[in-house]
């Protein structure tokens, strides 16, 4: 199991802004290669904060799975899949939802796929969800656990304040 030592708070914030970045990075490769309509984040900076939840919502998942479930590693990996797929769906509803009532926008819609429920469910988004967790778990995040480890705290203060001015300015100048 992976473990670091230092402040739960410093850790869970760093990871949730890797994969903010990430998430950003991911989507503004999607819309640049395959959906030009796609609109990919409401902030301003190069972050969207929902795949940063996701990926604190994961980590935090997978270390009670794995801590305190007496079951071999497969049964692990199997509770860790499905645990992601509804918490990952959950998310995924809310944040929409969120989109839509703070700024009367829908930035995704699943209305067209198969098993859908609703415009921001659907049972492939939630399959892909809980199988990119599994390799976010056991590849992805012990990558990350080693740059945590050399982020510099000033440097986390500061872009904690950047995000916390991004998420004001687009409050009120976006909604």
């Amino acid at each position: 199991m992976h473990t670091i030592n230092g402040d739960f708070m410093y850790y869970y914030f760093n990871l949730f802004l890797i994969n903010s970045f990430l998430g950003f990075l991911f989507e503004t490769s999607l819309k640049t290669f395959f959906f030009p309509d796609m609109h990919n984040g409401i902030l301003f900076g190069p972050w969207i904060p929902v795949y940063g939840f996701g990926a604190v919502i994961i980590c935090l998942v997978f270390r009670f799975i794995f801590k305190n479930f007496k079951v071999c590693r497969l049964w692990k990996t199997v509770i860790l899949f499905f645990s992601v797929f509804l918490l990952l769906s959950f998310l995924e509803w809310v944040g929409g939802m969120l989109i839509e009532t703070i700024f009367h926008k829908e930035f995704w819609n699943y209305r067209n796929q198969k098993y859908n429920l609703g415009p921001y469910i659907s049972l492939g988004m939630s399959l892909l969800w809980g199988g990119m967790s599994l390799l976010f778990v056991y590849v992805i995040l012990p990558l990350e656990e080693k740059i945590i480890k050399k982020i510099p705290r000033f440097f986390t203060v500061f872009v904690f304040f950047f995000l916390l001015l991004d998420c004001l300015f687009t409050y009120f100048l976006v909604s």
